[in-house]
């Protein structure tokens, strides 16, 4: 490569770093991007946890990320948060964890990420990974920021910023896998048992946002988790349709649950995203949208790369682009960028009652 191409690929790293680190050049739609949820949207809190073996701080993640280093997403590259605040003209935002483990005069009023990877609604749900951040720490750690914004602006000005901001939901998927992975679990309560005791869990803690000054939210169904690599590979490569069925039973009843909650409370504006739909869009009819690999992983080792994590000695992918999946369970960067894109202007079929963009403008 001569002069001129390496030139050009400074620019574009630079480039890339500048609208990861201080936005896109769209302008701001929204104050803030409040993030709470597991690895789909975790932006490095659990790089900070010492105890986490969930961290994806090492090689091949963030492979194409415009850094080409591990930042703690799982993905090779950039996750649905990142696009999520691209689309709203913001920056990604932060860590919650990395604003306060150092002296960092970064503000919360930028938005603030509490997702971490192996939470779910139920604290016990992340026993396999040792440590994360489950959703009622989520939002104690918002409480926080919250009383801390309020402090430095008053009460009416945060009430405002607060209304006008985005408070994102992307939470549910390690709760069900820990049921089917856990034959103690399965003992004690049926499967309907447990996706209601969910719903119940987590809208006790949207009530706690909403009562925290949150009215606008976007909150995320669970995707087609029978037809992650790891599945799979427990099912001579074909989807597991128990996992499936009771994801699909678990967005139909939280759909209902944010519609009596939302009839409950004035001034809740949502939006509902089926990820079921959409990734199963993808597996469906994957060259539609330019994907050939919709079994296996891009990062792993053994059959379908499932038999292991994505590790620095692991397989990896030339091309990551022709996969949905870039580990055993979460999607690549091209699969994530499409995910959003229908969040923020899907229609019904994806995002109801409203879309992102509409709910921006409500």
């Amino acid at each position: 490569m001569g002069k001129k191409g390496y030139v050009g690929c400074f620019f574009f790293t630079i480039y890339g770093f500048f609208i990861l680190k201080f936005g896109s050049s769209e302008a701001k739609m929204v104050p803030a991007l409040y993030v709470f949820g597991d690895s789909l949207v975790d932006v490095g809190n659990n790089n900070y946890l010492t105890l986490s073996i969930a961290k994806a701080n090492h090689r091949h993640y963030g492979i194409d990320f415009p850094t080409h280093k591990p930042t703690g997403r799982f993905s090779n590259g950039k996750n649905a948060a990142d696009f999520l605040a691209e689309k709203l003209g913001l920056a990604t935002s932060p860590p919650y964890l990395s604003l306060t483990s150092t002296v960092n005069n970064a503000s919360f009023m930028d938005g603030v990420s509490f997702a971490s990877a192996g939470a779910g609604i139920f604290d016990g749900s992340d026993l396999r990974y040792r440590q994360s951040i489950p959703l009622r720490k989520q939002v104690d750690y918002y409480s926080i920021v919250q009383e801390e914004m309020t402090r430095e602006i008053g009460a009416a000005a945060i009430q405002k910023h607060l209304s006008k901001s985005i408070f994102v939901v992307v939470i549910g998927s390690n709760d069900l896998f820990g049921y089917f992975e856990s034959s103690d679990l399965r003992k004690k309560t049926t499967p309907h048992q447990y996706v209601d005791s969910m719903l119940l869990s987590l809208k006790l803690q949207l009530q706690r946002l909403y009562d925290d000054g949150a009215r606008k939210f976007e909150i995320a169904g669970v995707g087609t988790l029978g037809c992650c690599p790891e599945f799979r590979l427990k099912n001579k490569t074909e989807c597991v349709v128990e996992v499936n069925y009771w994801s699909v039973k678990y967005n139909e009843g939280l759909q209902s649950m944010l519609m009596e909650w939302q009839s409950e409370n004035k001034g809740i504006i949502y939006s509902y995203f089926d990820t079921y739909a959409a990734i199963n869009d993808l597996i469906q009819t994957p060259a539609s949208y330019g994907f050939s690999e919709v079994k296996g992983a891009c990062c792993g080792l053994g059959e379908l790369n499932a038999r292991a994590p994505c590790l620095p000695l692991s397989n990896l992918c030339p091309n990551r682009q022709d996969h949905i999946f870039f580990d055993q369970f979460h999607p690549t960067e091209a699969a994530s960028l499409i995910f959003v894109n229908r969040l923020f202007d899907g229609p019904s079929g994806y995002a109801s009652p409203i879309n992102m963009r509409q709910l921006v403008a409500a």
